[in-house]
């Protein structure tokens, strides 16, 4: 398992919302990728990785289960909080700050990538990335219904925000059913998308 810790992303992050940021990140990361692999499967493999928001994601190990079935390489994102090891994806560990996490991720996703991710603002990112995006329910991220979305995430914090007058529910306790339920969407989204980049590739 490789990890790599980036303190300095906090302080370019700090004081800046994953929204009003979105148009100001142009920091690519580069991998160092084998020049001498030719396979077609191996070709495959390396046009696509999954990038997971991980700070308190439930859904690591499904990812990881799956990534693993498909031999497509998985990266974890938290901050210095919620530090993760893995035996199969690398971890990238980004110095506390508000939305450092997010920003690293929008700066090493790139086209065909499959993020998983349940802030909205970072799905919305990722598709004008022509990458993939999920949520950790299962729903499918598109261009379709990111602003219907994210109009509803507005909703929701101006609902929470006077929650002391109407007292809200907090998020039900996730069952086996949902993790189900995100697993097939997973494996669902994980084909298609293979598919989609093999064709458009000459892959497949």
């Amino acid at each position: 398992m490789l990890q790599r810790v980036y303190p300095e992303v906090a302080q370019n992050a700090a004081g800046q919302g994953t929204e009003s940021g979105a148009a100001g990140l142009s920091c690519r990361y580069n991998y160092d990728m084998d020049s001498k692999r030719t396979g077609k499967a191996e070709k495959e493999i390396m046009k696509m990785q999954i990038f997971v928001d991980a700070d308190a994601c439930p859904v690591v190990g499904i990812v990881e289960e799956i990534a693993k079935k498909y031999s497509i390489p998985a990266t974890l994102l938290c901050d210095t909080n919620h530090v993760l090891y893995s035996d199969y994806s690398e971890v990238i560990v980004v110095g506390a700050g508000a939305d450092a996490v997010d920003y690293k991720l929008i700066s090493i996703c790139h086209k065909g990538d499959v993020v998983v991710s349940q802030d909205y603002g970072v799905a919305a990112m990722a598709l004008g990335k022509e990458a993939y995006a999920i949520h950790q329910s299962g729903k499918w991220y598109t261009n379709e219904n990111i602003d219907q979305m994210l109009m509803e995430r507005h909703l929701n914090k101006r609902a929470r925000r006077s929650s002391h007058k109407n007292h809200m529910k907090g998020q039900r306790k996730r069952t086996e059913e949902d993790d189900v339920r995100f697993a097939q969407s997973f494996e669902k989204l994980i084909q298609m998308a293979k598919s989609k980049e093999g064709a458009q590739s000459g892959i497949i």
